[in-house]
């Protein structure tokens, strides 16, 4: 007997990606590398949390597979980057400073974009 299919968005299937890197600088080409992964993620999606931390939310374990593999595909030689990746549900616990103030996460997209 087949599995029933769950098309339904679910907070613990849905994922969120921390891409934590810390790239050398010391020369003119390792900080144009350094820069290029930076765009990168950019163009990926991904948003800045802290200078060398960036996460981004993808809807399931899957498209979250996919991402890790761009990411270490398009990683420069040098350096490392970690990649991390935690449930909405997880993510719905973090909590966030300014300072001494505290922000609001940043909320789920309303919508998927397709490409």
């Amino acid at each position: 007997m087949a599995q029933p299919r769950y098309t339904a968005l679910s907070g613990y299937r849905m994922m969120w990606l921390y891409v934590m890197f810390d790239l050398p600088v010391g020369t003119k080409a390792e900080r144009k590398a350094a820069t290029k992964f930076r765009n990168f993620l950019l163009d990926e999606g991904f948003e800045m949390a802290q200078f060398s931390v960036y996460l981004r939310f993808a809807e399931s374990k899957d498209a979250a597979e996919v991402y890790i593999k761009r990411i270490g595909d398009a990683r420069p030689e040098k350096g490392k980057v970690h990649i991390v990746t935690i449930t909405d549900k997880q993510y719905g616990n973090a909590r966030i400073f300014a300072g001494r103030k505290r922000e609001r996460r940043p909320e789920n997209p309303d919508q998927l974009a397709l490409f």
